[in-house]
């Protein structure tokens, strides 16, 4: 089983909101997930990023692989 740490898209059309979930990377995008560890809203300004760094840090040492955009994103949070 390959766990990605990847976006959920939720929100209306035109205004999205982010999740930041630990999913199966055979399940759809917004389908079944594992688990979610933050949010991110890049519509307000400054964007908002939350992630749960205990829950992140143990799903990345068991070898859950975040995507790019995750991984960006972990960065700016002061994650990695």
């Amino acid at each position: 089983m390959a766990v990605k740490i990847r976006l959920r898209r939720m929100g209306a059309k035109k205004s999205p909101f982010y999740r930041i979930v630990v999913a199966d990377s055979r399940f759809p995008r917004d389908g079944r997930f594992i688990e979610e560890i933050g949010y991110y809203n890049p519509l307000v300004d400054p964007v908002e990023i939350k992630v749960d760094s205990e829950k992140a840090k143990k799903w990345i040492a068991n070898g859950a692989q975040p995507t790019d955009t995750v991984k960006a994103l972990l960065k700016k949070a002061g994650l990695e």
